[in-house]
């Protein structure tokens, strides 16, 4: 089975989903635990207004709990950022695009509209993974 796919260039989604598999079965072998990302961004934003207000995130429940720091986890999330830059990169397939070809083509090309939806539906998925607990 050929890493790339032949139709666009892109890695095979098969060979791509089977190598995922595998990194989630090695997370919990290795270091004993789930993938997950939305609690990154939560301690991110710990983090942030740790910097401004240390006395305030001290406060808060959640972080009384679980200081915010740079964990496996945060790592983890950086490495999708860099794994898929290398993947894009290694394929060709990478490029600065404020509005993809494929919505341009269904919705038009305002950028205003393209990223209000899209930051519509990062809200809608990231509270939908906190709400199932990550």
């Amino acid at each position: 089975m050929p890493l790339k796919s032949s139709h666009d260039g892109g890695w095979n989604p098969y060979v791509a989903g089977a190598l995922s598999g595998v990194v989630s079965i090695l997370s919990v072998w290795v270091a004993g635990r789930f993938l997950g990302a939305s609690t990154t961004f939560v301690r991110t934003a710990g983090l942030i207004e740790s910097l401004f207000a240390p006395e305030r995130v001290a406060q808060m429940e959640l972080f009384r709990l679980e200081i915010p720091q740079i964990d496996w986890q945060w790592m983890f999330v950086v490495g999708i950022l860099l794994g898929s830059l290398l993947s894009s990169l290694s394929d060709g397939s990478f490029r600065w695009q404020a509005v993809p070809d494929m919505w341009a083509e269904k919705f038009g090309s305002n950028k205003l509209t393209r990223g209000l939806t899209a930051f519509s539906g990062g809200v809608i998925a990231m509270f939908g993974a906190r709400l199932a607990g990550g």
